[in-house]
């Protein structure tokens, strides 16, 4: 799946827009190196979001490419943030 879906789908960032901005100006990186918006997530990837104010590091323990919103939470383990 495809990182910017991918942080869209579980909520971390709002719009797919937005999270595909962020991951083209570097925001987002994926273990340890930045990303683009087209990166292929799998299982196990560590994905770090680097917010104005804060960070945010989350492990990736699931992919699905259709769930509800109370789902969402699921699909990752917050490692810092």
């Amino acid at each position: 799946m495809r990182l910017d879906k991918y942080l869209k789908l579980t909520r971390i960032i709002k719009r797919r827009t937005v999270a595909k901005d962020a991951s083209s100006n570097g925001i987002v990186s994926v273990n340890g190196k930045v990303a683009k918006p087209s990166t292929q997530i799998k299982i196990g990837d560590i994905i770090q979001v680097q917010f104005p104010q804060s960070s945010y590091k989350v492990k990736v323990v699931d992919i699905k490419e259709h769930l509800k919103k109370e789902e969402a939470s699921l699909m990752y383990e917050v490692i810092e943030g």
